[in-house]
């Protein structure tokens, strides 16, 4: 089977201390033979179709290999959707950090890990999208696919911002804003403007944890629930991990999801091998995307298990059970009144 036409007009933005600067390449650069055609949406991956590993939806990432490399990676998915990977050069996680434009709002998911500034290259594309649309401006929303330390280290930058949310850390602050009434059982639809996102609570890696659907798109952000990396699972969070991913898989199952698309990647190219914990660098990386077919698989591993989870390696994401521990509670704890 022919591969399907990767997106063309493909744009890499590199940040760094110096400053932003944007190179377009053609999505046509990633291919052995030039794509002259645009689809429509993005391509529908089903079970078994074709090769992640190979689908090179994206251009290679910065990966910590070049002294040189910049602190911040922006690529483009179509004109409303970017990702950003923050440089392992800047934190070992290299998080990824995703902004999706709708016709009202912007959302921002994820402020990174720390140790550089987020905002300059979020205040660029919001101020480049709002050019194209001629508009002077778009309110912006900061949201997070859960509460670990790695994906919230610049909310600060974003909390003086104008026409500026930045959601809460806690499953309560979470579940208000999306207006969810019974977390984590209720998946909830969030419309930024002719772009609707359905919310999916999926604790078990961190008690606040949502994936996120985008209808549009058809991506699913899964956060770091499942990906290219280390399935981080409490022991005593084996079940609530594994009735999230049957969750996920129960409302996704005939949404034709086109790709996954995690908040790090922790694994190498080869299938199921793992980049060492904390490296400086990650040469010969996986591929940020992965097929959806990876979802039932490993809702089929966690079943298998049960409670009694053990590290597994599959070809796209490895499961690693951690020591129990003391989960986030449901609210953030009352004030101290004053004496």
């Amino acid at each position: 089977m022919g591969r399907p036409p990767v997106l063309n007009g493909l744009i890499l933005l590199l940040v760094s201390a110096a400053g932003t600067a944007i190179v377009p390449f053609p999505a046509s650069a990633q291919e052995q033979t030039p794509s002259t055609t645009v689809p429509a949406a993005a391509p529908v991956t089903m079970a078994g179709q074709r090769d992640p590993k190979h689908s090179l939806l994206f251009k290679p990432w910065i990966n910590g290999v070049s002294a040189g490399e910049p602190q911040m990676q922006v690529q483009r998915y179509d004109d409303d959707t970017y990702v950003i990977r923050q440089s392992i050069r800047t934190n070992f996680e290299g998080p990824f950090l995703y902004v999706l434009f709708g016709s009202d709002r912007v959302l921002l998911i994820d402020t990174g890990a720390g140790g550089l500034k987020v905002r300059p290259a979020i205040e660029r594309l919001i101020a480049e999208w709002a050019a194209r649309h001629h508009r002077m401006s778009i309110p912006l929303v900061v949201s997070h696919s859960h509460s670990h330390g790695d994906h919230h280290q610049g909310d600060a930058e974003f909390q003086d911002r104008p026409d500026t949310v930045v959601v809460g850390l806690y499953p309560k602050d979470v579940a208000d804003f999306f207006k969810i009434a019974d977390w984590p059982n209720q998946i909830v639809s969030y419309d930024l403007g002719g772009r609707v996102l359905d919310i999916i609570p999926t604790p078990g890696h961190q008690s606040a944890h949502i994936m996120m659907f985008d209808r549009k798109t058809r991506l699913l952000f899964s956060g770091d629930s499942l990906g290219p990396y280390r399935l981080y699972i409490p022991m005593n969070e084996a079940k609530t991990y594994r009735d999230s991913i049957d969750r996920v898989a129960a409302f996704t199952r005939d949404k034709h999801v086109s790709w996954i698309l995690g908040a790090h990647i922790e694994m190498t190219a080869k299938p199921g091998e793992l980049i060492p914990d904390g490296a400086a660098s990650h040469p010969d990386e996986h591929v940020l995307e992965i097929s959806y077919s990876n979802l039932p698989e490993l809702q089929t591993a966690l079943h298998a298990m049960g409670d009694n989870l053990l590290q597994q390696a599959h070809r796209d994401f490895v499961i690693f059970p951690k020591p129990a521990r003391d989960q986030q509670p449901f609210a953030p704890p009352a004030p101290t009144p004053p004496r």
